[in-house]
């Protein structure tokens, strides 16, 4: 084998200081654990400069976006354990936040978005699903009691 068709070397597997967990409501139906989580996600990404990794490029030069740096854990639970979890991130600086509502299925539009959420107490948010992205002890301790999703 040349030098040129060798495959690249793989570093070992890195362990990142931070950790992103998603967690999701028991009960959503595929589409809308999808959507969950892509709204999510894009929150995640912009929360911290340095999260997303180079652009990439194929073989014949073509070129797409980058993605994020780290791994993303996808996680179940209820409604209590949503909240709960919103609670103990909300309450960290360490910790980025994001949040979706039952609420937001029935709107249209980034600005609707905004006002169904503004329109209900923290304690209240009736939540489908959290993102949440900072040291991986204290993310751990933020989803204690989630599960993985199956």
């Amino acid at each position: 084998m040349t030098q040129e068709t060798m495959a690249p070397e793989i570093p070992a597997a890195r362990r990142f200081d931070t950790k992103v967990v998603v967690v999701l409501a028991e009960g959503l139906v595929p589409w809308q654990e999808l959507n969950v989580t892509a709204f999510l996600m894009s929150g995640i990404a912009i929360s911290d400069e340095g999260l997303t990794g180079e652009p990439y490029r194929d073989a014949d030069g073509v070129d797409y976006l980058p993605m994020l740096r780290e791994p993303v854990l996808v996680m179940t639970g209820d409604g209590a354990l949503l909240q709960e979890a919103r609670r103990k991130a909300a309450s960290r600086l360490d910790i980025a936040l994001a949040i979706y509502t039952r609420e937001l299925f029935a709107t249209g539009h980034d600005e609707a978005n905004r006002a169904a959420v503004a329109a209900v107490s923290s304690d209240d948010l009736d939540l489908v699903g959290i993102a949440v992205r900072g040291p991986r002890n204290a993310v751990d301790r933020v989803v204690k009691g989630a599960r993985f999703h199956d």
